[in-house]
């Protein structure tokens, strides 16, 4: 298909310029969920998989490691901090799966593949008796809440799976040729 392809690609580097200057809090050394916020969320951890910064991006470790401090409840990640977002929830969120999946990923293209390995064993851990799961994962009643069965959440555990199990991951794929190099360094054999 024909286009400006040239004009696409200027747009999409005053795009890429923008939302790292202005979506990035230095002050946090991280990523934040829309600009003048202080919020994270967990989609947050995506810009590496996507290929929008590169996985070794000081920006992206410290956003990455913000959502480990911040949004991570006994091993699993919260969309985002209930205590600084309003769900109109009475009992609350659970820790939304795909997220947690999404943290498996980035700790693999960081480097730490052994911890993503442990991350998605734990996700494995709380399928259903047929192996299905829900959007959601309350951690402090140890049960699936939310959408049930949830495509997301079954699209991130085959993602996950592959990124940890091939040598050419679709993450590292995506992320392009930096996020290779960085994998690189680390382990590959598979878990």
């Amino acid at each position: 298909m024909e286009g400006p392809v040239a004009r696409w690609a200027e747009i999409a580097a005053e795009i890429h310029a923008d939302v790292c200057a202005q979506g990035y809090d230095a002050e946090l050394g991280s990523f934040v969920q829309s600009y003048g916020s202080r919020w994270l969320d967990g989609s947050l951890l995506l810009i590496p998989t996507t290929g929008f910064l590169p996985p070794d991006d000081p920006r992206v470790v410290g956003t990455v490691r913000a959502i480990q401090e911040r949004l991570v409840v006994d091993g699993f990640v919260m969309r985002h901090d209930p205590a600084e977002v309003e769900t109109g929830l009475s009992h609350g969120e659970g820790a939304f799966l795909a997220c947690s999946f999404w943290l498996a990923d980035a700790l693999v293209l960081l480097g730490e593949r052994e911890e993503g390995g442990r991350l998605f064993e734990q996700l494995l851990a709380v399928r259903n008796d047929v192996g299905l799961l829900s959007e959601e994962f309350d951690p402090r009643a140890a049960r699936l809440v939310g959408n049930f069965p949830q495509a997301f959440s079954h699209v991130a555990l085959i993602n996950t799976a592959q990124n940890l199990a091939r040598g050419k991951k679709p993450a590292e794929q995506r992320a392009g040729k930096a996020a290779i190099a960085a994998t690189d360094r680390s382990s590959a054999q598979p878990i």
